[in-house]
């Protein structure tokens, strides 16, 4: 296998599956070339309980993306989720020392916006600005280069708990990866699956996967509020479980084949065959049943979803409405039944903005780990043009350093 400069690759551990998504940059944009997945079973509500578990979860994707994308896979762009995540919201002052705002300037208020109170088992993860503040004049996006003499940084800091986040670090680096950044899993999805106009409208993503529910609300093209709930589609298979009598894998594989979260979708004839336990002969049950475990679940989880929408002062600014996504989801009637829930417009977000095997990720599944690598690719060429430019003044340095030399 080869190793390859131009190469991004997202891992996203989850509760139910651990994914790895391997991208390429090319002139054209960002072709996904690999792709590895395997059940993850040292989860729970997002965070790591079994780390044996969990490595060999990271240990088997890795593998199987290393197979199909025919390079050697180094280190990764990790996503995070769990209740131990916390936003907020913070404010930083500071004068400007030229009357011209620099790119110094900038940082110090974004470093006066980072001095919060934080418990001693809290990290911050990301410090996302939201807008600047020159003189009293707000919504300022890049403040570069205007005259002032206050500058205001408005940011939103995710925090988590440091146990959590070192036990995914002490998985992924047992594997033998390192990581170049941890992400929140959101604002990674977020990456794949909204538009600018929808940020600059204004937005809610909200991720359902197995273990979690992640929201992040945009608007004004930045973030402004981010929370997890510790429910997601894991709730929904136990509940078919035991309203079934079936096991929690037949449960699952139900789940993904015949459910649905909307009753009106659901036609009244039509049955589906229950595998039971206990060696047992299946049984024929009425889709509908099956509709009336789910929807109630689901109705559950959304509105939880609305409540923290409803608590966060946002509600009122989602122009462009919700997008779900996540690999819960993909369950028939669920946009149908969000959108009587939040009574506003509700789409699946799949991963846009991509090339190569398309037809593989092209799914709410993946979109946290395809995410993950479009958010490596900004900081990839952000890199790159840092680099490129340093090169370029250390080799303006060498020629006038031979003009001299010449010259005496």
């Amino acid at each position: 296998m080869g190793k390859k400069e131009n190469v991004i690759v997202g891992l996203d551990i989850g509760t139910t599956k651990t994914c790895v998504i391997v991208g390429e940059i090319r002139e054209t944009g960002i072709d996904i070339i690999g792709i590895g997945s395997h059940p993850s079973e040292g989860l729970r509500k997002g965070v790591v309980v079994n780390i044996e578990s969990t490595v060999e979860s990271i240990k088997r994707a890795v593998e199987e993306a290393e197979r199909t994308s025919g390079c050697e896979i180094r280190s990764v762009y990790t996503g995070i989720a769990g209740g131990h995540i916390r936003g907020q919201n913070s404010l930083g002052i500071v004068a400007v020392k030229g009357r011209e705002v620099e790119e110094d300037d900038v940082e110090r208020a974004l470093d006066a916006a980072k001095a919060i109170a934080i418990p001693l088992d809290r990290q911050i993860l990301h410090t996302l600005p939201q807008y600047y503040v020159v003189d009293e004049q707000d919504g300022i996006r890049d403040p570069v280069g205007m005259s002032g003499v206050r500058l205001e940084a408005k940011v939103h800091i995710v925090t988590g708990a440091v146990t959590s986040i070192q036990n995914v670090v002490k998985s992924i680096n047992r594997v033998g990866l390192d990581i170049k950044d941890i992400v929140l899993e959101q604002i990674a999805s977020s990456e794949a699956v909204l538009s600018n106009d929808e940020k600059d409208l204004g937005v809610a993503l909200i991720d359902i996967g197995g273990g979690t529910t992640d929201i992040a609300i945009f608007s004004e093209g930045s973030i402004k509020h981010t929370a997890v709930l510790p429910v997601g589609g894991h709730y929904v298979t136990s509940d078919i479980a035991t309203g079934l009598r079936t096991p929690v894998a037949e449960a699952e594989r139900i789940k993904i084949k015949y459910g649905c979260a909307y009753m009106p979708l659901i036609p009244k004839d039509e049955s589906i065959e229950v595998p039971s336990v206990g060696g047992r002969q299946p049984r024929e049950v009425s889709r509908q049943i099956l509709g009336r475990i789910i929807e109630p679940r689901m109705d559950e989880l959304l509105g939880m979803a609305y409540k923290e929408i409803t608590k966060s002062g946002c509600e009122d600014i989602l122009a462009a409405g919700v997008v779900l996504t996540g690999g819960a989801s993909i369950l028939e009637g669920v946009p149908e039944l969000a959108e009587q829930i939040f009574n506003m417009p509700v789409r699946r977000g799949c991963p846009t903005g991509i090339g190569g095997i398309t037809d593989v990720v092209n799914s709410p599944l993946y979109a946290t780990g395809v995410g993950l690598v479009l958010f490596g690719s900004r900081n990839f060429t952000r890199d790159k043009l840092s680099r490129a430019e340093g090169n370029f003044i250390s080799r303006l340095f060498k020629r006038l350093k031979q003009w001299v030399l010449e010259f005496f």
